[in-house]
């Protein structure tokens, strides 16, 4: 069974602040990452620890994915918080240095 994708207010202004080229590779691994296997652990995929951010991370080139997955009797869905990117050894979430 599939996840459903939704994405919060914040998540979608994040996406929608980078270029339209890099709003597709963002847009494409969420879509061949999280439809299917959401929730297993992978090279890209990992569950973080205790943050105040997301349960999850994709990890697409210098990009992040953070997510929760929903898991309730209706079906599955993966809500997408934030979506930042890497420079080096600090996170940028909408512009701003974040801490994990």
């Amino acid at each position: 069974m599939a996840f459903e994708i939704e994405f919060t207010q914040a998540a979608s202004s994040h996406v929608r602040a980078y270029r339209k080229f890099e709003q597709v590779v963002i847009l494409d691994a969420i879509e061949q990452q999280l439809v299917h296997d959401a929730d297993v652990e992978t090279r890209n995929r990992k569950k973080m620890g205790t943050n105040d951010l997301a349960q999850w991370e994709l990890r697409v080139g210098i990009f992040r994915v953070f997510y929760d997955v929903i898991v309730e009797a209706e079906g599955k869905s993966v809500k997408i918080i934030s979506v930042g990117h890497k420079e080096h050894n600090k996170l940028f979430v909408g512009g701003m240095e974040k801490q994990l």
